[in-house]
């Protein structure tokens, strides 16, 4: 099995209280010490910075996340106040983000879901139903349409089967299924589709995806382009993307957030931050490997301030 590095680990010698204590003088009198905010939050895990919020509230009777929003702004605010809320509740304010805002954000609804397993999909869908009162599968229901909401309303179910054994038979009928469902029907069957890539384990997929090319001489990712577009497409190849290479999903992800004019701050920042403590060191060896220059390198050129000090310090 690969094993998966992140690049934020809990810290040895963690004590909330004196983490607290620095925080507040970090944030007193005029002006706000930047760099001492850093050093503590982003070398903690997150439940260790759950744990300062308490001693902060202990010891000073004071909410430190209101005391953060008050000193801090822009994008460093964000990324800050992203690492103080708890893991799944973070995921889950971006997806009522990607729901709620104004049009239906469909790269972030994309980007969260393709690569969930069973277990994050139960603990974002808990943390939504518990932070909005409505479930996440009904908030997509009522954003969504056609047969995008109905992938998203599969990926939601968490049903996917889970573990590395293949079977190759059954991959074989599948690769004709996909095959019939698309490229070798007039039309295409969009429900086969989706039944085969949002239940089948990522090990299956993969072994679909090199049947499918042995059987038909081409590409299942080919094959989906051809046969879709839009949300629909994006998502299907996400799916395949993850299944074939999850690290190098993300990596592609964040190298997209620094393509063209401009940067994407929100899913940079999201991507960062919520594979920090799964295998950021990985999608870092993956960007290196895929665009010969490092992900600190690509990101020191696109953003500055103590917004580039908080990222650069969680690679």
């Amino acid at each position: 099995m690969v094993r998966i590095a992140p690049t934020v680990v809990p810290y040895d010698s963690f004590d909330p209280a004196e983490d607290a204590e620095k925080l507040k003088a970090a944030m007193k009198g005029f002006g706000t010490d930047e760099e001492a905010i850093i050093a503590i939050i982003a070398k903690r895990s997150n439940s260790q910075r759950q744990e300062i919020i308490q001693a902060y509230k202990n010891c000073y009777g004071k909410d430190l996340i209101k005391h953060l929003k008050k000193e801090l702004g822009g994008d460093f605010e964000d990324a800050v106040l992203a690492l103080m809320t708890p893991s799944r509740d973070y995921i889950a304010t971006e997806l009522h983000d990607a729901i709620e805002g104004l049009g239906t954000d469909e790269s972030t609804l994309i980007e969260i879901l393709a690569g969930c397993s069973n277990d994050e999909i139960e603990e974002i869908s808990e943390a939504y139903q518990r932070l909005y009162d409505t479930s996440l599968e009904d908030a997509i229901a009522g954003d969504t349409s056609g047969e995008f909401k109905n992938l998203l309303i599969a990926l939601v179910q968490g049903s996917r089967k889970e573990g590395s054994s293949v079977d190759e038979e059954a991959a074989r009928e599948d690769a004709e299924t996909l095959y019939n469902a698309g490229e070798g029907a007039w039309g295409t069957d969009e429900s086969e589709f989706i039944k085969i890539m949002c239940r089948s384990s990522y090990a299956h997929l993969q072994e679909v995806q090199k049947v499918y090319k042995s059987l038909t001489g081409n590409s299942l990712k080919k094959a989906i382009e051809k046969e879709f577009s839009g949300p629909m497409e994006k998502a299907l190849i996400a799916i395949l993307s993850c299944a074939k290479n999850e690290q190098k999903y993300y990596a592609k992800r964040l190298q997209s957030t620094m393509a063209g004019f401009g940067t994407s701050e929100k899913p940079m920042t999201r991507i960062i931050v919520s594979r920090s403590e799964i295998d950021l060191a990985d999608i870092k060896k993956e960007f290196q490997k895929k665009y010969e220059t490092s992900l600190e390198d690509a990101l020191a050129s696109e953003i500055s301030g103590d917004f580039k000090r908080l990222l650069l310090a969680l690679l």
